[in-house]
């Protein structure tokens, strides 16, 4: 389904000459330090926290807004991280379904899942495309619950003409090696004031700027050489949205409407995924078969829901009948799209698909 971006080899080689110069390959080295600095300067932002990856960046963040019990509302439609943080913090995940359109969680539905036990909102920005954030922030408002966006496709995406990471009490991302901006294994949260403080703290076993332990943290530092393959590939993010937008392009044109799309705002979408939706399931399955027959593999992404998986059914808490969701993850597929594919296989690919 898709393919690491890789940065310029003697970009990343002369950073990584700098960083056995320093001597420094951990603890908040200088890489790290201008990774976070460039990211801010990126995104219009100054609230980077630059961590290990973005699954330990949600359970941080659930950790800085001191939520150690209770129930977490969020999406059944996401990779199985999102729930997974919550679960791993001792929290009970609470899933409501999504729209039809935007796939993204229903703020409609939000509000009527709320209970005495409810401790936050984890929506997620499903293939970038934005919850409606507006809505979510009166919701967290009126309620006097806090937010915490699962942001891991979303890298460079606006809202309003600022980052969609500047959203909800915390924001968070991922740089895996799959994102359209990776630093092989990594991620960040997003905060502003005492909560990116505490985050800073939290993600190098609770240290103050002294040395001092003044909170209970854990190992969730980015090293140097993953910082420096990150700055190495930052500077190519725009040019690799140009190349994907180019790549749904293309499949638009040449699948036309044989297929259903995600419904989203041009300018707050960075294309990193090519996901396609088929009447049904037995339809999906069939060019799933004549795709891979033809040495084509995309991803049912994602499947199954996640209020139907059974070992989470087993610990969540609400109503676990999503059919939006349920009926979405049946018939979605992630086509692939990635820098070095060619929009003469994507137009090849479309007409495998295309009956």
């Amino acid at each position: 389904m898709t393919k690491s971006t890789l940065a310029d080899l003697d970009r990343y080689t002369e950073l990584l000459c700098e960083v056995w110069e320093s001597g420094i390959l951990t603890h908040n080295g200088p890489k790290l330090r201008d990774l976070e600095s460039e990211i801010d300067q990126f995104l219009g932002v100054d609230s980077t926290v630059a961590v290990t990856n973005g699954t330990v960046a949600m359970q941080l963040a659930l950790r800085a807004l001191e939520i150690y019990e209770g129930e977490v509302i969020t999406t059944p439609f996401s990779w199985v991280a999102t729930c997974s943080s919550i679960l791993w913090e001792r929290c009970t995940p609470v899933f409501v379904d999504i729209e039809p359109g935007s796939f993204n969680i229903d703020p409609n539905l939000i509000e009527r899942a709320i209970t005495p036990k409810t401790r936050a909102i984890l929506p997620v920005h499903v293939f970038s495309a934005p919850c409606d954030v507006v809505a979510i922030e009166g919701i967290s408002k009126r309620n006097g619950i806090p937010v915490i966006y699962d942001a891991a496709h979303a890298f460079g995406v606006e809202v309003k003409g600022q980052s969609v990471f500047s959203y909800g009490d915390i924001s968070t991302t991922s740089f895996h090696a799959t994102k359209l901006f990776n630093t092989g294994e990594g991620g960040a949260c997003f905060a502003s004031g005492d909560l990116k403080e505490k985050l800073k703290s939290l993600r190098f076993f609770g240290h103050d700027t002294d040395k001092k332990i003044v909170d209970v943290g854990c190992n969730a530092k980015m090293t140097e050489l993953h910082a420096s393959l990150g700055l190495a590939n930052l500077p190519s993010v725009p040019e690799v949205i140009q190349k994907r937008r180019a790549i749904f392009d293309t499949y638009r044109d040449t699948l036309g409407n044989c297929v259903e799309y995600q419904q989203f705002d041009p300018d707050s979408y960075n294309y990193s995924y090519m996901p396609v939706v088929f009447e049904s399931e037995r339809l999906l399955l069939e060019v799933l078969e004549r795709l891979n027959s033809a040495n084509v593999f995309p991803r049912r992404y994602f499947n199954p829901s996640l209020n139907e998986v059974e070992s989470i059914r087993e610990v969540s808490n609400g109503s676990l009948d999503c059919p939006v969701s349920e009926g979405l993850s049946r018939r979605i597929l992630a086509l692939p799209s990635y820098n070095a594919l060619t929009l003469e296989d994507v137009a090849t690919i479309g007409k495998i698909i295309k009956p």
